[in-house]
């Protein structure tokens, strides 16, 4: 969350936590008053302003959330795990790869909620280590673990539940949060239906329908994502989840609706019979019941917050690892340095950008995707954004294989997940396209220069990526206009 925005929060809380004049009036005639439930405006906003600052903030928690179940989930596995638990272990990297997919469903949902109430969109998130007022806990790009475990529970936990468990992943939690308050996702969103849902806030004329042909729908990103199947890859176990939430919405009603959804399928009872509509609160559970602690590791050597630039030496990489091994606090990031790994750390982080900037841009075109061979330019981002999701998880799973620097130390490189310099898009549709261009050049370089430097090595995905990668280059050439 970034400073610009973060500076507001503070005035926020000392407000909502603040007695009205009415409640200390009630106090002194010996009544105790009621907690405060409904929202409280904060100095420079507007409540439409307000509550477009609110889904960014609501944006920016569902993508750091996402990315950072993806780097527990790609932290998972290796030749490490005993035989005898690697199906379990591969189960669970489904599990969290299909909530982290889920929380992308959260974030596109949020961006059709800004689009209807004619708010700028946001894809961003603040780089690491950051963590904030009405952000869970301080992100952490860190292998799954009992503690983190516990803060992704807490996250995601319905409010009131107090059972002896909970207490008990309460204070694991908070151990492992660096002195960061922690906080329930369900808070903001229980915020954001308040203020969308009263009239006297927000007013009718600020829901605009005509914003749906703009909006994502089901139809365009719900693919192979029904009940659950999605995230199933190569485990023999399956699991029951719900759909992946991409809500288009029309109206105020439909915007409080979306948003309800988003919260339900986060912190839905973790008791709920409803086996089909297991929430993430009970799937990080049932997850955090079976973890060993100590018997065995089911996860890679990776290290916290991995990066392609910083000093760090080979020494400080291991206590890092072992540091979160015990349960200890996190500490600062890993540089990437080995030849090859650092190669394919930029390339993630390129490809990574692609998918930001595919989805961002679809999000400038209105009408339909096509059909078949026949695409529209909508339907050829969208179909380059799933492409990309491909890709991320692809070359996530080739750096995990591959050593972080040349110490010999054993551990290994991991996803960096760093942003871009800007996500901010031109302002006019050929030079949104002569983005995808550089884009792709680059991408182009990268994978040369894998292919020349290391030639027996991932060969055949980085000729189908060149292969992939020249075909959409032809496509966007045609885009541009000539001068």
């Amino acid at each position: 969350m970034r400073s610009r925005m973060s500076r507001h929060l503070g005035s926020i809380l000392r407000l909502e936590q603040a007695p009205t004049l009415r409640a200390l009036a009630v106090e002194a005639r010996g009544v105790k008053p009621l907690i405060r439930t409904e929202p409280v405006l904060p100095p420079e906003f507007s409540w439409h302003d307000y509550a477009v600052l609110l889904l960014h903030i609501a944006a920016e928690v569902e993508h750091a959330l996402m990315v950072q179940y993806l780097y527990a989930a790609y932290s998972l596995g290796g030749p490490q795990v005993p035989p005898k638990h690697r199906d379990r272990v591969r189960h669970w990297q489904e599990v969290v790869l299909g909530i982290a997919k889920e929380e992308m469903g959260h974030l596109i949902t949020v961006q059709n909620v800004l689009r209807l109430i004619g708010g700028p969109l946001n894809l961003d998130r603040e780089d690491y280590p950051w963590g904030n007022d009405f952000y869970p806990f301080e992100f952490t790009l860190e292998p799954l673990t009992k503690d983190s475990l516990a803060r992704y529970i807490f996250a995601e936990m319905p409010a009131g539940w107090d059972t002896e468990e909970a207490r008990e992943i309460k204070k694991r939690a908070a151990k492992g949060s660096s002195g960061q308050p922690l906080h329930r996702v369900g808070e903001l969103y229980d915020r954001m239906q308040k203020i969308l849902a009263n009239p006297e806030y927000v007013k009718e004329a600020d829901f605009q329908a005509a914003t749906t042909t703009f909006q994502a729908s089901w139809d365009e990103w719900g693919r192979g994502y029904m009940r659950g199947a999605r995230g199933q890859a190569t485990s023999s176990r399956r699991q029951s989840t719900p759909d992946v939430i991409v809500q288009p919405v029309s109206s105020r009603d439909e915007a409080v609706e979306a948003l309800a959804a988003v919260g339900k399928q986060g912190e839905a009872r973790f008791y709920d019979q409803d086996l089909e509509e297991r929430s993430h609160f009970r799937r990080f559970l049932e997850i955090y019941r079976e973890y060993p602690e100590g018997e065995w590791t089911p996860t890679r050597p990776v290290p916290i917050n991995p990066k392609t630039v910083m000093d760090l030496n080979a020494n400080q990489v291991v206590r890092s690892f072992k540091a979160v091994s015990r349960g200890g606090a996190a500490p600062p990031s890993a540089n990437i340095t080995h030849p090859e790994s650092s190669r394919w750390a930029h390339l993630f982080n390129l490809r990574y950008r692609m998918l930001l900037v595919n989805l961002s841009h679809a999000y400038e075109l209105a009408g339909a995707i096509g059909q078949g061979d026949v695409l529209t330019a909508r339907g050829l981002l969208i179909n380059r954004t799933f492409g990309e999701m491909y890709n991320v998880r692809s070359i996530s799973n080739i750096l995990v294989e591959l050593p972080l620097d040349e110490s010999g130390s054993g551990v290994v490189a991991a996803p960096p997940f760093e942003m871009p310099y800007s996500l901010d898009l031109p302002p006019t549709e050929a030079d949104r396209w002569r983005l995808h261009r550089d884009l792709l050049e680059a991408s182009q370089n990268l994978t040369r220069q894998l292919r020349e430097l290391y030639p027996n090595r991932h060969t055949d995905y980085l000729r189908a990526l060149e292969d992939l990668d020249a075909e959409a280059l032809a496509s966007v050439r045609k885009m541009i206009p000539k001068s």
